[in-house]
């Protein structure tokens, strides 16, 4: 079944799914929010945080990347040893972060431009440095949605139109691959944040496999 289905259930099923399963809005949760440049992964994820009921952080990798100053091995400027060294530094300083929060009752939001076809950026670090409870969810609008807001950034984090247009093709590779998929190109930030609530919900109530 894929994760988008929604199955209708009867009132007896409903009351006890209603008891068992714990409100996203009030569980401590690690989630991982995947999606190309331009999909609104950070700013879905600051907002999500920002109005949660329970204490939330929210940790961007590429914040944590760009911590390194002097050396920045820019990945634009081609992945090479130095850029992958980077990047699996900043996932296990995210990774070391999220488990520290979520030890002291902290929920986490990560954000991160994961791939379902390479390994190296994939989601088995993520799972190895933030623990098997970690809920990814993928953020991927149409591709005309995702240039126009790349347009609008600025500095390192523009890329390309050639670019992301590759990203986005890459990125649909997580159709079939049994992670929830939120299409948010006619959503703005508080309409995907609610759709993540409901996603969420269905993932605590059944863990995608991955």
């Amino acid at each position: 079944m894929g994760s988008g289905t929604v199955v209708p259930v009867g009132a007896a099923e409903s009351r006890r799914t209603a008891t068992t399963v714990p409100d996203p809005t009030t569980t401590t949760l690690a989630v991982l929010l995947i999606g190309p440049a331009g999909a609104g992964k950070t700013s879905v994820a600051r907002y999500w945080a920002d109005r949660r009921r329970v204490p939330t952080a929210h940790i961007s990798l590429d914040d944590v990347r760009e911590w390194v100053r002097s050396g920045f091995a820019d990945p634009q400027s081609g992945w090479n040893d130095h850029s992958e060294a980077q990047y699996r530094l900043a996932r296990r300083t995210c990774g070391f972060a999220a488990r520290n929060f979520l030890a002291n009752g902290i929920s986490c939001i990560l954000d991160d431009a994961v791939f379902p076809d390479r390994p190296v950026v994939g989601l088995g670090g993520w799972k190895r440095h933030v623990g098997p409870g970690l809920l990814p969810v993928v953020l991927l609008p149409g591709l005309d949605v995702v240039l126009e807001r790349n347009a609008e950034r600025t500095g390192n984090r523009r890329l390309t139109d050639e670019e992301v247009a590759r990203i986005h093709g890459r990125m649909a590779g997580w159709y079939g691959s049994g992670l929830p998929i939120i299409d948010n190109s006619q959503l703005d930030v508080p309409g995907t944040a609610r759709v993540l609530d409901e996603v969420l919900a269905r993932a605590i109530a059944s863990p995608p496999s991955w």
